[in-house]
């Protein structure tokens, strides 16, 4: 019993920093490169744009996609390795 409950808490400790790093990396990008950094980034053109306004209209959209395919692929190892994998 004592087990299972030590278990599920490394689980979803494993869990909540999956989550929490795959936040940082979204507001990292969201916020960061598109609002805050864009000054910064403006000299850099891409897409005939420069890079700050690809991140805020583009970047960040194809940057949430790809966590959440990060966050599946990562969470089905978890699954596996905790043994609770469907």
């Amino acid at each position: 019993m004592a087990d299972d409950k030590q278990n599920a808490a490394a689980y979803w400790q494993a869990n909540v920093r999956l989550i929490t790093w795959s936040l940082v990396v979204w507001a990292l990008v969201s916020y960061g490169f598109a609002i805050l950094l864009r000054p910064m980034l403006a000299g850099i053109p891409v897409g005939g744009t420069d890079l700050g306004f690809w991140f805020a209209q583009q970047g960040s959209i194809l940057t949430f996609i790809a966590i959440i395919f990060h966050y599946a692929w990562r969470l089905n190892k978890l699954d596996k390795e905790f043994g609770v994998e469907e």
